[in-house]
């Protein structure tokens, strides 16, 4: 791997990496796109072991890295570098010692990865850095030309916590895979409650913020959940939830799971823990109650493909930050806005973080959810109409809709999710939902039922199709029995969760409303493949599902792959999209990535087999090629294993594994859940408001609003 160097007679820039705080899955990940991006950029990394402690400590602690000093750590969990509380910095007399030391190194240049704690530390080291230089030089204890080389600390900060609690970025590093291992536990936990028609109380992490107990009980359909920004609004609290609770159960629900944040409390301030919520079910309700606290096995393990791949894209942006920040330097917070790299003042939004905690101290709760985002406070209106035990009774002389959903096109994971989302939000207004069976067939065919608010129980963790699918895309006389299905079930909207079929489907009937009256009516797409192809939505629901099942896969073929000098040819699926094998290449660390868009030549794969010999000549011991299943219709996965094999001359073994359809099945991923939600969610009120108009529009609906429109009746 060739890497830029700095221009002659110039001293290559030094900048250094430390984790501080709490450790969280994708800060290795965030250490390794630092390292590799400042190195091939011709700087000089340097990894601060310990933290802040490291840097008090200097010596060993501050070490130069290389660019294999960082290879194979993409999937492991905590953090390489490791990381420590250290009350010693936080003195001046610390904060000067940290100085010293940086500056025996000539590092100037921080990328820190932590919480709102370690970047306020971090924002008052670099005030205090130009006081720090004079006092330093004043004791002798360094030169004024060194800290003449060295006027200010530029500072890049990421936000390594799995509470997903900084302002200035939607994502923090690890929240996506802490949420994993909460929505693996209650999944688990779901099938053991429901067998013993038993209550379960699961508390998970989160002191000041309730995002981790709010999104996994949207992903799991949890029936109640209690979070620090919006204590219950009532003084009886306990009664009304026991009460949702047995309605619940009177309705045909066999399991109850109650989801609470750490810092849970009540509109008084005062602390409401597992215990307490557990011996009021038992008293009130008269049944078994469990307790679940899942600790730390939230902040642990190999972090999700998600977290890989927004460590190092943050990682890489802030030495990108560093570098052009210039003489003056800076102090920005690299975080993700509507799944764009962006950059922010870093104390500001460490300020408005922690105006939050104070916001809930202070038990102004609304001021606390207003300092949230929009997205957390939309997903909690979501989830209280979820929970309920049954809908609402419609409006007294209220439109009842007659709303139909349908899959199209391919399975992909989340389809249940945002089916039964759209079912209940429906209902629960006061409209009619039915469900298409096999997609555009089942509508052509007439096959439909009512679907009522316990038909979708269960419907938010599993995967695959319930009301089926399949990739129909109506023609001829097709459009006929469509229009009289639509006529005869006297549907007033379609909402259609698929793929690129879908689309096209959706199309063809907007395009025949001046020949089948039928079609006069809102139709929506929402965005369903594995494939990540849709045109108006940067991410699909399934994508990141794939993503996860390529990733898991590929750290086992890797493990294969160490202990016997091999490389492998992971072919995965995209058909003419390479996303899948763009972000699993990203995510497991690949060292080829073969894409359709860019096509793949002869000069290509002599280049790579030529990289390849080289790394396994000087001790190399696994090799990983990721390749789209349609890069290039002549050279083949096969092609490549037996070129590579043959080429190789018995230095390396090559293997090729085509992954296939376990990427399409398996239960969706949190993000997948909570994404299929929100989208559902708009979905419905859209139609609802479009039905009201008198030339409906067909559109489909993207990752921040409603992408476009087919046309207008």
């Amino acid at each position: 791997m060739s890497m830029a160097q700095p221009m002659k007679g110039i001293a290559p820039k030094r900048l250094a990496v430390l984790t501080s705080g709490g450790d969280a899955p994708g800060m290795n990940a965030a250490v390794r796109a630092v390292v590799r991006t400042g190195l091939d950029h011709g700087a000089e990394v340097f990894a601060i072991y310990e933290g802040f402690q490291g840097m008090v400590d200097g010596g060993d602690r501050i070490r130069p890295m290389t660019w294999d000093a960082v290879g194979g750590i993409l999937h492991r969990g905590g953090t390489i570098i490791g990381t420590a509380r250290c009350a010693a910095f936080f003195t001046r007399e610390g904060r000067l010692k940290a100085a010293r030391n940086l500056l025996e190194f000539e590092i100037d240049s921080l990328v820190i990865i932590g919480g709102d704690g370690s970047l306020t530390g971090a924002h008052i080291f670099r005030q205090e850095w130009p006081e720090l230089l004079a006092e330093l030089v004043e004791s002798g204890q360094a030169s004024a030309e060194v800290a003449g080389r060295h006027p200010v600390l530029t500072i890049a900060g990421l936000v390594g916590s799995i509470d997903n609690d900084m302002f200035g970025t939607d994502m923090t590093i690890g929240a996506d895979t802490a949420l994993h291992r909460i929505t693996a536990a209650i999944d688990a936990i779901s099938s053991t409650a429901a067998s013993h028609q038993r209550a379960f109380v699961v508390e998970v992490m989160g002191r000041h913020c309730g995002y981790l107990a709010l999104m996994g009980a949207l992903a799991c359909g949890a029936d109640w959940v209690l979070i620090p920004e919006s204590p219950p609004d009532v003084d009886n609290w306990e009664d009304v939830m026991c009460h949702l609770l047995s309605s619940g159960r009177k309705a045909g629900r066999r399991d109850s799971i109650v989801i609470i944040a750490e810092g849970a409390r009540d509109r008084n301030g005062s602390p409401i823990s597992s215990t307490y919520v557990k011996d009021v079910l038992e008293q009130r309700l008269g049944e078994d109650v469990r307790v679940t606290i899942l600790g730390h096995v939230q902040r642990g393990g190999s972090p999700s493909a998600f977290d890989r791949n927004l460590g190092t894209l943050m990682g890489h942006a802030a030495v990108e930050e560093i570098l052009a920040a210039g003489q003056d330097g800076g102090a920005s917070l690299i975080g993700m806005r509507g799944n764009r790299i962006t950059k922010s003042p870093l104390m500001f939004c460490v300020e408005q973080s922690q105006a939050v905690a104070r916001a809930i101290t202070e038990k102004e709760y609304d001021k606390a959810m207003e300092l949230r985002s929009s997205s957390f406070r939309e997903a909690f209106r979501t989830l209280k109409t979820l929970v309920q035990a049954l809908p609402h009774e419609p409006d007294a002389g209220q439109r009842r809709l007659r709303l139909a959903v349908l899959n199209a096109g391919g399975p992909a994971p989340g389809m249940n999710t945002a089916a039964r989302v759209a079912v209940r939000l429906g209902v629960d207004t006061g409209h009619i939902m039915l469900g298409v069976q096999q997609g555009f067939t089942g509508l052509i065919k007439g096959d439909m039922r009512e679907l009522g608010w316990m038909s979708v129980a269960g419907w938010a963790s599993a995967g695959g199709s319930e009301l089926g699918t399949n990739r129909k895309v109506p023609v001829g006389s097709d459009l006929y029995a469509i229009s009289k299905s639509l006529e005869n079930w006297r549907i007033d909207g379609l909402l259609i969760i698929g793929g690129w079929t879908g689309y096209e489907a959706a199309y063809r009937l907007c395009t025949e409303r001046n020949n089948f009256p039928a079609f006069n009516i809102p139709m929506l797409c929402l965005p369903a493949t594995i494939d990540n192809n849709l045109p108006g939505s940067e991410l699909s629901i399934g994508a990141d599902t794939a993503l996860n099942s390529i990733a898991e896969a590929v750290d086992k073929i890797k493990q294969s792959a160490v202990a016997s000098r091999r490389c492998f040819v992971v072919e995965v699926m995209g058909r003419r999209c390479g996303y899948l094998a763009l972000m699993s290449g990203l995510a497991t660390g690949a060292e080829r990535v073969y894409l359709h868009e860019e096509g793949v030549t002869l000069a290509d794969l002599q280049a790579d087999l030529n990289h390849l010999i080289a790394g396994f000549s000087r001790g190399k011991r696994v090799g990983l090629m990721i390749r789209d299943e349609e890069a290039n219709p002549v050279y083949s996965a096969s092609f490549m294993r037996d070129l590579f094999e043959e080429e190789g001359k018995g230095l390396f073994d090559v293997r090729q594994a085509i992954l296939g359809h376990l990427q399409q099945g398996g239960n969706p991923t949190p993000f997948d859940r909570i994404q299929a939600t929100r989208l559902a969610a708009r979905s419905i009120e859209w139609l609802i408001a479009e039905a009201e108009k008198p030339a409906p529009a067909g559109a489909f609906i993207g990752l921040q609003d409603f992408a476009g429109e087919f046309g207008r009746a």
